[in-house]
């Protein structure tokens, strides 16, 4: 299952579990829409593997399967 990490790891940027700029790569490193496209050119900074868009868990399954709270943030791998 998912993580569904809540925030950009770039920028910070909040990303609830139905947003629909979050994209992951393989390793479920979690970055904004923008930050995928200007910062990172598509390429994760961690694994350097490509990044996909998020799949929206849905709101019933949230309460039995809760998104994560832990924040990772880390600008300077941007």
């Amino acid at each position: 299952m998912l993580e569904l990490r809540p925030s950009c790891e770039c920028c910070d940027t909040e990303l609830p579990p139905d947003a629909p700029n979050a994209m992951i790569c393989t390793f479920e490193c979690t970055f904004c829409k923008d930050c995928v496209d200007n910062r990172l050119q598509g390429v994760c900074p961690n694994c350097s593997g490509n990044f996909s868009p998020r799949p929206v868990r849905p709101t019933s399954a949230l309460k039995k399967f809760p998104a994560s709270t832990v924040r990772v943030h880390n600008p300077a791998g941007c």
